[in-house]
């Protein structure tokens, strides 16, 4: 059943999403936490990296779901 918003998306689909919104969320904050904790160089700017990576994919997908409402 589409949701009326054009995305083709169901409901079930929505709730899917927003789930991984929130394991994108926790994998970010998890990888900051260690780019703080680290005092390699090198693993902080690894894990500060991964963070990013997170943190866009997470803009990303909360912006289309925002689209979808």
């Amino acid at each position: 059943m589409p949701n009326g918003c054009g995305c083709s998306l169901t409901s079930k689909d929505l709730t899917v999403m927003e789930d991984q919104l929130t394991h994108i969320a926790v994998a970010c904050r998890v990888a900051a936490n260690y780019a703080n904790q680290f005092q390699n160089p090198q693993l902080k700017n690894m894990a500060a990296t991964v963070a990013q990576h997170h943190r866009q994919h997470y803009d990303a997908l909360y912006a289309f779901l925002n689209g979808c409402q």
